[in-house]
């Protein structure tokens, strides 16, 4: 189950953010897209309005609000209703599994990675964006959370504390990078992708089922 609603009645506002905040935008594209293998069959959990998967050659989503879903759509995602935890698909479907900005908004972490695990062929990737609590600028977006219209129910997660559940789930092979060293507010510039994590408020997880 999702934290959803205000993606329910804003799902328009959610998708012009990225038009507003192109290079903040086109930085965690770059980020996540330096872990995506071509021509693989991926799945976005969490599709939103499909600005990653669409780009990034991912054909099939699962997205719970429907108004999120219509949007995707649009730009050739096949988004389908569901839910992180319980995923409509049968084991060892995909090569690939992608989430950006999701797992701060799921109810149950673990199985969230374990259907992920489930559903991932053997040797298959996973890539998590995420917002990392452990940051800098992330723990001020701890701190503010509450006036942010979409992140106000949302669950910060380290990338440390990220890991222990993935490895818990039966991730290894980790690699990392990060993005997004300064305020959204005032960024005018192309922003850095660098390895590692816990300098900049956008990182990126790599792993893989062995």
């Amino acid at each position: 189950m999702y934290k959803i609603s205000p993606y329910q009645n804003y799902a328009k506002q959610y998708d012009q953010w990225f038009d507003e905040n192109r290079q903040v935008y086109e930085a965690e594209l770059r980020a996540v897209r330096s872990f995506i293998p071509e021509r693989l069959c991926g799945l976005e959990i969490g599709a939103g309005t499909g600005r990653f998967a669409a780009p990034l050659g991912i054909q099939i989503g699962i997205e719970p609000v429907e108004s999120m879903r219509k949007i995707a759509r649009q730009r050739g995602v096949d988004v389908l209703g569901g839910q992180a935890e319980c995923l409509p698909f049968k084991d060892s479907s995909f090569e690939l599994v992608l989430m950006v900005t999701v797992i701060c908004f799921v109810n149950d972490i673990y199985k969230t990675f374990t259907e992920s695990y489930r559903v991932l062929s053997d040797g298959g990737t996973i890539v998590i964006g995420m917002i990392d609590s452990g940051s800098p600028l992330g723990q001020t977006y701890l701190k503010h959370k509450q006036n942010s219209l979409f992140y106000k129910q949302a669950t910060f997660y380290s990338v440390d504390q990220i890991l222990e559940i993935m490895r818990e789930a039966g991730f290894t092979d980790f690699s990392f990078r990060q993005t997004i060293f300064n305020d959204i507010s005032g960024i005018t510039d192309s922003e850095i992708v660098s390895t590692g994590y816990e300098k900049g408020l956008f990182a990126v997880i790599h792993g893989k089922k062995n």
